[in-house]
């Protein structure tokens, strides 16, 4: 089991049930290595001694024929190794996304994902950091309507 942090290991970051059943490969190349261990550095890792609880990796790093499988973006930085949905258990999913940005953590994107108020374990955050390049630092909330998903600026739930 590889560590690439002091609570997280490479293998969590990487696990995919849709790799597995279709056997996918879904090894990262070492760019998309270390932009794991850039964005457990900077977010999974402060989030995790902050809180003191364990955080479920819902997806993190996947491989293009993975994130096509998933149905991800084109542009997905989880292909990167740059982006995780996450969540704590016990903790509403909007709680977890408020307390990221509280903590002034340099991320570039926070997205609460399919929340649903009234339904703390509904959704998940997505939360990335780029490796190279500026944090933008941009909060969004995705809602499924109509049947697409829809993004609305700041965390609306």
């Amino acid at each position: 089991m590889t560590k690439i942090s002091a609570h997280f290991t490479l293998s969590e970051l990487t696990r995919s049930g849709t790799a597995q059943k279709r056997g996918l490969d879904n090894t990262p190349d070492e760019a998309a290595k270390a932009a794991l261990t850039a964005l457990c550095e900077n977010i999974l890792e402060p989030v995790r001694v902050e809180l003191g609880k364990p955080m479920r990796v819902n997806s993190a790093y996947r491989a293009p024929d993975v994130n096509a499988a998933v149905g991800g973006s084109k542009t997905s930085q989880h292909c990167k190794g740059e982006a995780v949905d996450v969540e704590i258990d016990g903790m509403p999913n909007i709680e977890l996304a408020q307390k990221i940005i509280d903590m002034g953590l340099p991320f570039d994107q926070l997205i609460l994902e399919f929340y649903t108020p009234g339904e703390p374990n509904s959704g998940w955050v997505h939360v990335s950091h780029k490796h190279n390049g500026e944090q933008r630092g941009q909060v969004l909330t995705a809602a499924r309507i109509n049947g697409k998903t829809v993004y609305s600026t700041g965390l609306n739930a």
